[in-house]
């Protein structure tokens, strides 16, 4: 879910996260193998922390408040830590709608994620997620695989899930256009936070998490039924949110087209348009 340039990145586009950097010392691009290694472990990580936090919620209280309290607030900083620690490797999307997203907007510019980074990558993401519901399980003593039995089947869940999603791309999307990806741990985090709480389904917003929730019957759970609405309203909502990224920052220009922007110390370096630039003076 994070930013398509995690920090710490050299200067590419949008969903691009083969290059990466610490500092004014750049490095190697990192291998395709490592990249989906890397998002798999990533969301394997991120489904754990909902689902096994929503465990520990229902068990130390029975309030429904309380306990998506607690799984919100757990998700909030599990999320954070990893974009940071992960992003500079694999861009830390762990989640096929923004891996979707990146390669639909990178291939205007020629320098984005090519078919073969998908399809490496999205696998990764939905067996990593599925492992990580069985991990959150295994930690909590409960069956290793245990499908839901928590029915999400409504209309107003999928516009949810539209609604949801499509904020979360405009956010990632819109933070990379604006020269504003090192904020993607913190805001990102923060959204997924909020978006618990204002949509109905308390924001899947990704493909691999939803898949992975089904896997377990607990307080985070989907059941298997209720995927696919789900899958098709999240697709929908980032395509929804590509829409909004254009209407506020315009398309991403081709390559050639940009203009290189150096920022100050300790803030990554971007490339906009001569547009995008005349507007931050």
């Amino acid at each position: 879910m994070g930013a398509p340039r995690g920090p710490g990145e050299a200067v590419r586009t949008a969903g691009d996260p083969r290059r990466i950097s610490e500092g004014p010392r750049v490095s190697a691009p990192a291998p395709l193998l490592r990249r989906a290694v890397v998002e798999g472990l990533g969301t394997a990580a991120l489904v754990a922390v909902v689902v096994g936090s929503g465990i520990q919620a229902t068990e130390l209280t029975h309030d429904v408040g309380t306990q998506l309290l607690a799984n919100s607030l757990a998700t909030v900083f599990g999320l954070g830590v990893l974009i940071a620690f992960l992003g500079p490797v694999s861009g830390a999307h762990f989640n096929p709608a923004v891996t979707l997203a990146a390669w639909f907007t990178g291939r205007r510019t020629g320098d984005g994620l090519d078919l073969r980074d998908v399809a490496a990558c999205l696998p990764a993401q939905v067996v990593g997620a599925i492992g990580g519901a069985v991990l959150a399980d295994a930690m909590f003593g409960k069956p290793l695989v245990a499908f839901s039995t928590h029915e999400r089947w409504a209309g107003h869940l999928w516009l949810a899930e539209v609604v949801a999603t499509a904020g979360l791309v405009w956010l990632i999307f819109g933070l990379t256009r604006a020269g504003r990806a090192h904020l993607a741990p913190l805001l990102v985090a923060s959204y997924i936070g909020a978006a618990y709480w204002f949509t109905s389904s308390t924001s899947f917003a990704n493909p691999a998490v939803t898949i992975g929730r089904a896997f377990t019957d607990t307080f985070a759970g989907i059941a298997p039924t209720s995927v696919l609405p789900f899958l098709a309203a999240q697709l929908l909502g980032a395509a929804a949110g590509l829409v909004l990224v254009a209407v506020c920052f315009g398309r991403p220009a081709a390559v050639g087209e940009d203009e290189a922007v150096v920022p100050p110390a300790g803030q990554q370096p971007t490339t906009r348009s001569t547009e995008e630039s005349a507007l931050a003076r």
